[in-house]
């Protein structure tokens, strides 16, 4: 199993190259994030979305986690902010008739409960908000906790529009660090995106990475290489995103799959294998 390996944002915080995803875990999740740090992963993701995540259980992880010696300052531990639009109305982690800056400050008081810390390594938008005036409010709020050291750094999520991601980057005072998108054909693989967060230092962080492409997985040029290495096509293809400065959420269930998802880093694709995976993409 390979050794966990990082990578520096732009606001100097060390985030592990493969972060462990939490969505749709449910009952599960406490149980699934032990089993991935304990396996080599040293990343969470997850979010303040009774919907999708069930943030309180990841705390209820980390807490086991600390009692077996791996301290709360060996983790990324990256989590949401989700605008009311992606929310349960039967499960609204905060007030809906406040403010969105008090929503933001009550979402965030309420992940800190959840996940039983004093401080967020990474606070990401889940969503842009319009008209634009409501993203801004809901930012300086993000940038607010930054400020006060409650979060490390600040991202957004689903955000596929490259210059409203331009705007947000060229108002914020706290630049984003990241962004989340779902990994797919839908959105041309954010190939201009990608490359502008890339002159900008802000990480790509990849979800869906696998889902949305058994296509890819399938194609005789990853098949080729997957043979090449004694590798999976996942693993082929996690590999590739390493090689590209893209960070993705993995939400493997099995630990048979999460040591393979460690094992990434014991090999080296070839520049031409790279760029004939990345062909694929841009083809």
């Amino acid at each position: 199993m390979g050794n966990v390996s990082y990578i520096e944002t732009n606001e100097k915080v060390k985030m592990p190259k493969l972060i462990y995803g939490t969505a749709w875990k449910k009952d599960r999740t406490a149980d699934l994030v032990e089993m991935a740090i304990l396996s080599g992963f040293r990343g969470i993701d997850t979010a303040c979305q009774p919907k999708h995540y069930n943030e309180p259980q990841v705390g209820e992880a980390i807490r086991r986690l600390v009692e077996q010696g791996i301290g709360r300052e060996e983790l990324f531990v990256q989590t949401k902010f989700t605008p009311l639009a992606g929310q349960d109305p039967h499960k609204i982690p905060y007030d809906p008739q406040v403010p969105l800056p008090t929503q933001v400050a009550q979402s965030f008081d309420a992940s800190l409960r959840n996940l039983q810390t004093g401080y967020i390594d990474s606070l990401v938008l889940h969503s842009p908000l319009f008209p634009y005036s409501h993203l801004k409010q809901v930012w300086e709020a993000m940038e607010a906790i930054y400020q006060r050291g409650g979060a490390r750094q600040l991202g957004i999520s689903n955000c596929y529009d490259l210059e409203l991601l331009k705007k947000l980057y060229n108002d914020a005072a706290i630049k984003p660090a990241v962004v989340q998108n779902r990994f797919y054909d839908e959105s041309g693989y954010d190939v201009e995106l990608r490359r502008w967060c890339k002159q900008q230092g802000i990480v790509y962080q990849s979800f869906w990475s696998l889902t949305a492409n058994p296509h890819i997985l399938a194609h005789p040029t990853l098949q080729k290489i997957a043979l090449r290495y004694e590798k999976t096509p996942a693993q082929i293809f996690y590999r590739f995103l390493s090689h590209s400065g893209i960070v993705p959420l993995i939400g493997s269930t099995s630990k048979h799959h999460i040591e393979e998802d460690m094992d990434i880093f014991s090999f080296e694709l070839e520049p031409s294998e790279i760029e004939g995976i990345n062909t694929l993409l841009e083809g």
